[in-house]
């Protein structure tokens, strides 16, 4: 029997490199011994029965000096103990952590940014600092997967490496799952059954916008007063959120749901879902929305239209702009037809372009290339 590849993972931010690593692990047991080094962050209970082996250390999110220090010191004797024929390290901060962990000790790196930190909302002086650190981190893996063509055009407009360096591999969801979920109760939320239901899953930040969100649910209300919106999240912006949708008079038809275990659930009961993000390496909850039959709006921005081509599997609407945003969403409310036909060819999308299958067949066929005899 031939020996599985052994790879060791190092994941500190949670989120959608998490719901990546759910579904690489879930399909990938048979030929791949993952072991995982992740961030206090993670469901250690979950991946425990997903993983060979779960590593917890304590990381932080920001950069903090003695903290790092230690968790190098620590990762660098795990990766001596383990001996993987791979580390692979997932987002900015544990791509630094994994490098540098590694310095001298031969083993194949592979380094997937999940979106490029440069190209966040920040000050200048803070990109420039993101540019040089990847820059120079870029001579310490072997290769460098982006999550998306946006991604890879990115890396090679800011000179991060040299384009043999650089492997696309789109981002997929777990189809099976999200076929077996059970979509929630409207009643057990409180969202009358004939309510047009506008949602949103993600984050409650600068990112994901959901001020726009807000603001644009102000306009639709007008034109539909049976909508209700419906956020699925939390963050730093909740607060600010939900004092906007009082301003507006929003209350009875919005919620906030909070972090929640299986967001597809709720996109299940949703009539349209929107991704107002300000920039976006990816956007999982794009495929999770396809696959869950929803029809989508959301912004022309970074990776986004590589994912959504605009009037067949989406709309897209220029950033901050509420006003288009809820006027697309009228549209779609009041086009049936042109509703079931962008759900249609989402669907197909999802089973096509986003399986989780495929991600990790071109997974496998990278570890391959980069196997110990």
């Amino acid at each position: 029997m031939e020996r599985k590849i052994r790879v060791l993972h190092v994941a500190e931010a949670a989120g959608g490199v998490e719901r990546y690593l759910e579904t690489l692990f879930k399909y990938s047991k048979d030929k791949v011994e993952n072991i995982l080094v992740c961030s206090q962050n993670y469901d250690y209970e979950k991946f425990k029965r997903l993983a060979d082996r779960v590593i917890v250390l304590k990381m932080a999110h920001d950069i903090q000096p003695s903290s790092d220090i230690k968790v190098e010191r620590t990762l660098r004797r795990i990766i001596k103990q383990l001996k993987p024929d791979i580390v692979y390290a997932h987002s900015s901060k544990a791509g630094a952590f994994a490098r540098i962990a590694d310095l001298g000790l031969n083993n194949k790196v592979i380094y997937n940014p999940h979106g490029w930190a440069f190209n966040m909302q920040q000050s200048a002086k803070k990109k420039e600092m993101c540019k040089w650190v990847e820059k120079i981190s870029a001579h310490f893996c072997d290769k460098i997967v982006c999550i998306s063509d946006a991604e890879k055009e990115s890396a090679l407009r800011e000179k991060i490496c040299k384009s043999s360096k650089l492997q696309v591999i789109y981002n997929g969801i777990d189809l099976e799952e999200i076929e077996k979920t059970t979509p929630m109760s409207r009643d057990q939320l409180g969202i009358p059954k004939d309510a047009f239901v506008v949602g949103m899953v993600g984050r409650l930040s600068k990112q994901k916008a959901p001020d726009t969100f807000v603001k644009a649910a102000k306009l639709i209300k007008e034109k539909i007063p049976n909508a209700f919106f419906l956020m699925v999240g939390d963050g730093e912006l909740r607060d600010q959120v939900e004092s906007l949708s009082n301003q507006y008079d929003l209350g009875s038809s919005f919620l906030i749901t909070g972090w929640v275990d299986n967001p597809t659930a709720y996109m299940k009961i949703m009539d349209v879902g929107m991704l107002l993000s300000r920039w976006e390496g990816f956007g999982l909850v794009l495929p999770e929305y396809m696959a869950c039959g929803v029809p989508i709006v959301a912004t022309n921005v970074d990776a986004i239209p590589n994912i959504i081509r605009d009037g067949v599997n989406g709309m897209l609407v220029d950033k901050d702009d509420y006003d288009d945003a809820a006027n697309r969403i009228r549209k779609l409310y009041m086009d049936m037809n042109r509703r079931k036909e962008i759900i249609r060819s989402g669907r197909l999308d999802a089973q096509t372009r986003f399986n989780g299958f495929r991600v990790l067949s071109e997974t496998e066929k990278m570890y391959c290339t980069f196997k110990k005899r």
